[in-house]
């Protein structure tokens, strides 16, 4: 004699937590949350760094003379860390590490002179942080940004 349920097996199975499924959301939602957070860094970094001729003051963002430190401001979203890096990449050709030393302040190497009488000096730089304020401005929205982010496929 046997009593049924009357729920059958693929039924019953469905109504069980699924790991998988649920591991996808968040793993989806969490590339979506992170990567529109790492543009919206990247993208207050770049509009704090002015384009003109003259330094910045130290304590302030820096000035772009030739736009490149502005231009090549990128994001990564690293999977294996489940994080997002934002930051500026050091290009072919550059001498030292200029982006840190603006960042944090320190020394740095530049060209001297023109054309046939090139020296390499070494100048020390005060900061000019421009990453670090720019995180601080975006890191209020992250919340919002995770709010209802994880959805059932």
């Amino acid at each position: 004699m046997s009593a049924g349920f009357g729920v059958g097996f693929k039924q019953a199975r469905g109504g069980f937590f699924d790991r998988r499924s649920v591991t996808n959301a968040v793993n989806r939602a969490e590339l979506r949350t992170l990567s529109k957070f790492g543009a919206f860094v990247r993208t207050r970094a770049r509009t704090s760094i002015r384009k003109r001729r003259k330094p910045s003051l130290p304590g302030n963002p820096p000035s772009s003379h030739s736009g490149l430190l502005k231009r090549f401001i990128f994001f990564f979203y690293d999977r294996l860390r489940h994080s997002v890096i934002v930051g500026p990449v050091k290009l072919n050709g550059t001498i030292g590490d200029a982006p840190a030393a603006l960042e944090y302040g320190g020394r740095s190497q530049v060209w001297a002179g023109r054309r046939h009488r090139r020296l390499l000096r070494i100048v020390m730089i005060r900061p000019r942080p421009y990453m670090q304020p720019a995180l601080e401005l975006e890191q209020p929205k992250l919340p919002r940004l995770w709010a209802n982010s994880v959805k059932a496929a």
